[in-house]
């Protein structure tokens, strides 16, 4: 898969279901809506690849349970949120189309 990357990013994958425990953090539903900025890919393996900064602080990494051979990014949850709830105004317009 070839992805573009932004410098001083990269890239992991993502189950889907890690994504029901959003709502332990109040998010709702903790389904994804969209596909933006930052998850890049629903793979064929119905996982996500979601990009962000990735995390290299030992102390938050010694409190995660992460292999050797993966990584962890951070992504904002405002990031998140705006792809769990499309804007009403996207909603509104596709409403409005004509079904074809």
């Amino acid at each position: 898969m070839q992805l573009d990357i932004p410098e001083g990013q990269t890239a992991v994958e993502v189950p889907t279901e890690l994504f029901e425990f959003l709502t332990k953090d109040g998010l709702p539903a903790g389904k994804i809506r969209r596909l933006e900025d930052p998850i890049m890919v629903l793979t064929p393996n119905g996982t996500f690849v979601v990009q962000g900064c990735e995390v290299t602080d030992p102390e938050a990494l010694a409190q995660m349970e992460i292999p050797d051979y993966e990584t962890v990014v951070e992504v904002p949850k405002a990031a998140i949120t705006a792809l769990l709830e499309e804007p009403r105004e996207a909603d509104l317009q596709r409403r409005a189309q004509p079904a074809l």
